[in-house]
């Protein structure tokens, strides 16, 4: 395991951030772990840094191996710039989550457009004494996005592109009065549910 500080990190083109659910992926080739330390802290594990399909990947658990970190313990400032750190300039981000929608089904897959956040913890890279403000309103990469949409209809997979994610603190799910306070009738394309982000 390769505990980053002054060595040459690899560099890599795709970061791949797994959630609840996805603690690693099939077919990562030459393998390499990296410990990274950054200026906001410890990234939540060791990257998993390897070629997937020809394209340099790493790849890293919100939660860390044995899902040990709750989601408002997450520190998502490390684990960004970590990303970064390795030269990663695209994030495909993966979550589980629920539908709040009658056509979506279980194990469809939705590439969200927009996010509602409900949540309280740190979301800037900015403050103590470096005030800016950022563009939040399209907050998804269309390209990516329609990238992975696409192979999904190729493989036959049940995919939607579109939707607004609604993130709310966790670790607790929701109770149905939360939940149905998101429901259709707020005329968004499609809502999505997790207690994590």
């Amino acid at each position: 395991m390769k505990a980053a500080k002054n060595e040459k990190l690899p560099r890599v083109e795709i970061g791949i951030l797994g959630g609840t659910g996805f603690y690693e992926i099939e077919g990562i080739e030459g393998i390499e772990e990296v410990k990274l330390e950054t200026p906001f802290g410890r990234t939540s594990d060791a990257f998993i840094v390897g070629s997937l399909e020809g394209r340099r990947v790493a790849f890293l658990n919100r939660h860390g191996r044995g899902h040990k970190i709750l989601p408002s313990k997450i520190n998502y400032r490390a684990n960004t710039y970590g990303f970064k750190m390795l030269g990663v300039e695209r994030i495909i981000s993966v979550n589980s989550v629920g539908s709040l929608e009658d056509q979506i089904k279980p194990r469809d897959i939705v590439f969200s457009d927009q996010f509602f956040d409900r949540t309280h913890r740190e979301n800037s890279f900015f403050g103590e004494g470096i005030a800016a403000h950022v563009s939040f309103a399209q907050p998804v990469c269309p390209d990516l996005s329609g990238a992975l949409f696409n192979t999904g209809k190729m493989l036959k997979l049940r995919v939607h592109r579109g939707g607004t994610y609604i993130c709310i603190e966790g670790p607790a799910f929701s109770s149905r009065a939360e939940s149905n306070i998101y429901r259709p009738g707020m005329k968004l394309r499609s809502r999505l549910q997790s207690r994590w982000f």
